[in-house]
């Protein structure tokens, strides 16, 4: 190839060491060798090699490699979608308060209310997997939207039954139509799987980012509302978070360049007729999520029920705040740290961690008797629930089928609403037998249970791999 043409006296670059760039001529040997035009300006007799200091390009000292969750939302659409997702979840930590607190105080009964909500949580644990599987199906901005404008419809109804003065039967009917809300964390999640397309570690952050913003948002849900409904009237609650809730979804829904596209057909266990918790390995899962959600549950039943022995009723959403603060920042640091090994060998740790961390509240109530100690303990015991979280989320992802994703994050959220219906009622039942001391037994006993069931679903699994 001809080379650029040089002043007279100008030497070639021959070869580059590390620390000094050295000049020279080629021989005419290596110029016939290589094919190089002779040079028309030979060096005289006198030529002599010679250096030049390198010049190396200084890196400004500032300048640090982004962090985890920085290069996660550098992705096109991350940050749009997820605004309009943590404006939609936020409500689903104010709808529940909202309506106990709107029904009592229309109908002056706490157990109507009670009765109202946990019919609202039945029939959401119908319908959810069916909404998912059609949002999986034909799209999620083509089935969330008008999931959600007939969830709105219910809420609002409810809110005019309660108002007006309504049967009560239409208030049971009402709160069932909301249970078509979508689960917009679940389609959050399947959004970042298909946005990070089997990145492994980055979908780690995803997930962490993902629990963490649930404790957020179930942390100041039910504080927004209490103080909604105290400071406006007794349905402002349930009227701003149906505002919130279509707002966030239209939203969401908006961002389609992030939008997984839709499966009508796959083959294998996308079939139809075909059960999702079938699907190896998703049952044990599915328990494990039904025990934690007895932690949750009963956990803040006797919470409510210690402080009120202790006549600061009041201070109880503060001292359960502080569980979900502990959850959320544990679930952010674990993003970051990305650790090492599989989610497989993770779980079994992580779910040993929350049973003994779950130990402290217990210990607490028990040998001091203090709401302030409690509180402390509350908020270390906290630290141990977003890892057991996330990763049990990220194996529901490993294991469910393709193009199913979003039913499947749906079953796991359902097998969570159960587990806290049930465990409120065990929870509320040993308070009310024994103590409210003795109801931290109650989550604890529901960690150990999901431990033992991880245990039991490992040991199977490596007794049917072939050695």
């Amino acid at each position: 190839m001809p080379q650029p043409p040089r002043r007279a006296g100008s030497q070639p670059l021959s070869a580059v060491t590390q620390d000094t760039l050295v000049i020279a001529d080629f021989s005419p040997r290596t110029r016939a060798r290589r094919r190089i035009p002779a040079d028309p300006h030979p060096p005289g007799p006198n030529h002599r090699l010679f250096t030049l200091p390198r010049t190396r390009r200084r890196i400004p000292a500032n300048r640090h490699p982004p962090g985890p969750y920085r290069h996660l939302f550098a992705h096109p659409g991350a940050r749009a979608f997820t605004v309009g997702n943590l404006i939609a979840r936020l409500p689903m930590g104010m709808f529940s308060v909202s309506a106990v607190i709107m029904i009592a105080g229309s109908r002056g009964s706490y157990a109507l209310a009670g009765a109202v909500t946990a019919t609202g949580l039945a029939a959401t644990a119908v319908v959810a997997p069916w909404t998912a599987r059609l949002v999986d199906r034909h799209g999620q901005a083509r089935i969330a939207v008008p999931a959600t404008a007939l969830a709105a419809l219910g809420s609002l109804a409810l809110l005019l039954c309660a108002r007006y003065g309504a049967p009560d039967w239409t208030l049971f009917a009402a709160y069932a139509a909301t249970a078509t809300t979508p689960n917009t964390g679940g389609m959050s999640r399947a959004r970042w799987a298909h946005l990070l397309d089997g990145d492994e570690k980055a979908l780690h952050t995803a997930n962490s980012f993902e629990q963490a913003a649930d404790e957020l948002c179930f942390m100041l849900g039910p504080v927004l509302a209490s103080f909604l409904c105290g400071a406006l009237f007794p349905e402002a609650g349930t009227l701003v978070g149906v505002v919130l809730l279509v707002t966030g979804v239209l939203l969401f829904t908006a961002q389609r360049s992030t939008e997984p596209p839709a499966r009508p057909r796959v083959e294998g266990l996308h079939t139809r007729g075909t059960s999702l918790p079938r699907a190896p390995g998703m049952r044990p899962l599915l328990a494990v999520c039904l025990a934690t959600g007895a932690v949750f549950g009963s956990m803040e039943v006797v919470t409510i029920a210690f402080a009120d022995e202790r006549g600061h009723r009041a201070a109880a959403g503060a001292v359960l705040a502080l569980q979900a603060a502990g959850s959320c920042a544990a679930g952010l640091l674990y993003g970051a740290l990305r650790p090492a090994g599989s989610a497989e060998r993770r779980h079994p740790w992580c779910l040993a961690a929350m049973t003994v961390l779950m130990s402290l509240p217990l210990l607490a109530a028990a040998l001091t008797g203090s709401l302030l100690v409690l509180a402390g303990a509350l908020l270390i015991a906290g630290t141990a629930t977003a890892p057991t979280m996330i990763t049990n989320m990220t194996l529901v992802q490993q294991r469910t089928p393709e193009g199913r994703l979003n039913e499947g994050m749906t079953l796991a959220v359902t097998g969570l609403l159960g587990g806290i219906a049930a465990g409120s009622a065990a929870g509320g039942w040993v308070t009310e037998r024994v103590s409210a001391t003795a109801g931290y037994g109650v989550p604890l006993a529901a960690a150990a249970s999901a431990l033992l069931l991880s245990l039991t679903a490992a040991r199977r699994a490596n007794s049917r791999t072939p050695h």
